[in-house]
């Protein structure tokens, strides 16, 4: 008797599972989550034109119920995609707590808060029927766009990492409109009472000149005034640069920190980096350089010279040899047996879909043999282990090539 399949419904657990993985976890250029997060990006920018678009009195008059009806089919994707990623945060977060608090977890935090709030304002808007709000909304979905860039959450990484020093930088630039405002005053209201009669209009004056924009339409006019003005303007550069240098650096160490941590981790799963101390594998790291192939390039070619070997970050390459056809996904790596025996490729190597690669040359290669005697026991340790397996691809290569050299 055959069992009856079991009906999946909401409250299927492995339902809420693969949910939460295609929403969170599955970023890969071939896959269902990839192709969500392209699907929410379009709405994004489909939704944030509108908006934009709505705000010109001729265009709104002609397609102003386009413009709507595209704002609220946005808030009706935002809104249902609020709704999943609330049900499927329950047992996924690092909280061992109850389903109810994880989602409120969620809910409170900076990017529920910005799931939300590319919505509900919309919502209401068109609810109450004032269109004509909807233009000063057009700004919130496009910060949905952090969850999705992690160039903007590494910027709002390094930003927290460095609140410090910027609240300082803050407090000194208060300091310093403070002073050169109360300066200005005392100099000049006098002389020009209707601009600079009070501290809070020599305030919109220092601000102007400290942050280096000088619209001009309060200037000093007696010259101990200009020399205070002289001051301010060369303090606005060292205003200006401080915490620009302060977010910049941040920011860096912060891409370096989140390319370090991948690099790191895809290495520490490879057989051959896994027994190493933290400092090696920071040395190799260094002489890795990352590469991107598009879907049906050629990475190699069979009978190429063994220039490199190969870690495969994210998605999957296909290697073409005379008696098989081998597919190396994520996490896997190749090259390393024709690098160490010198011999040429035995298959051709081709993408499947967009990969992501980081390449180690050949020349590296060896100078890490060189250096690091036990990296050189551990690779011929484990040259000679995947040369046992005769299902290794490492054997079929080694064997195809010796046999092309071999003479007659």
């Amino acid at each position: 008797m055959r069992p009856v399949p079991r009906e999946r419904g909401l409250r299927d657990p492995d339902l809420r599972d693969r949910l939460y993985e295609l929403l969170e976890h599955d970023p890969l250029a071939y896959s269902a989550g990839s192709r969500f997060i392209k699907f929410i990006i379009g709405v994004i920018v489909l939704n944030v034109v509108a908006m934009i678009l709505a705000s010109v009195p001729e265009l709104d008059a002609q397609f102003g119920t386009l413009f709507s009806v595209v704002t609220a089919l946005a808030a009706m994707v935002f809104a249902l995609e609020y709704l999943a990623r609330m049900w499927t945060v329950a047992g996924h977060t690092q909280r061992k707590g109850s389903a109810l608090s994880d989602r409120f977890g969620y809910v409170f935090s900076t990017l529920g808060i910005i799931d939300l709030m590319a919505f509900l304002p919309a919502s209401v808007v068109l609810a109450t029927g004032r269109h004509a709000t909807l233009a000063a909304l057009g700004v919130l979905p496009f910060f949905k766009l952090i969850r999705y860039s992690p160039a903007m959450r590494s910027l709002l990484a390094a930003v927290h990492a460095e609140r410090r020093a910027l609240i300082g930088c803050i407090v000194i630039l208060i300091g310093a409109v403070l002073s050169f405002a109360s300066l200005l005053y005392a100099i000049e209201r006098d002389v020009q009472p209707d601009k600079l009669g009070t501290i809070p209009q020599a305030m919109w004056w220092a601000i102007v000149t400290l942050g280096t924009v000088g619209y001009g339409d309060v200037v000093p006019v007696t010259a101990l005034g200009k020399l205070v003005s002289t001051f301010a303007i060369i303090s606005g550069f060292a205003m200006i640069a401080l915490p620009v240098a302060i977010i910049s650096t941040a920011f860096a160490e912060e891409v370096k920190r989140r390319d370090f941590v991948v690099t790191w981790g895809m290495l520490a799963r490879v057989p051959l980096f896994s027994h190493l101390s933290a400092a090696e594998i920071a040395d190799i790291m260094r002489l890795l350089r990352a590469r991107t192939i598009e879907q049906g390039e050629i990475l190699v070619r069979r009978g190429d010279a063994a220039s490199s070997m190969y870690f495969i970050t994210a998605g999957e390459v296909e290697i073409a040899l005379p008696s098989q056809q081998v597919r190396l996904t994520d996490g896997t790596f190749f090259g390393e047996i024709a690098l160490l025996h010198k011999t040429k490729r035995s298959g051709t190597v081709t993408a499947t879909c967009k990969t992501r690669l980081l390449v180690l040359d050949a020349q590296d290669f060896h100078a890490l043999i060189a250096r690091m005697p036990t990296l050189a026991d551990h690779v011929h340790t484990t040259a000679k282990a995947r040369l046992a397996d005769t299902g290794d691809l490492a054997l079929a290569e080694l064997a195809q090539a010796e046999q092309e050299e071999s003479p007659g």
